[in-house]
């Protein structure tokens, strides 16, 4: 019988981030290519943008660091 191993929740908690950043980053990059026609206050800062990336880059280095394989 194989010993059972635990899998961190830090890992879970890279695969959200990843994920929400991936979707945060690609609702900024349509935004940036199609703007609205009525540009909110701060809308040249693209928030989406960077969020998104920080999110995606934070996810992918807990899923790196943590996964169960390592």
């Amino acid at each position: 019988m194989k010993a059972a191993t635990s899998i961190s929740i830090w890992f879970f908690i890279g695969i959200s981030l990843l994920v929400n950043g991936v979707l945060i980053l690609g609702a900024g990059l349509y935004e940036v290519v199609h703007p609205p026609a009525f540009e909110p206050v701060l809308f040249q800062l693209h928030a989406g943008v960077w969020w998104g990336a920080l999110l995606t880059i934070l996810g992918a280095f807990y899923c790196w660091n943590f996964a169960p394989s390592r």
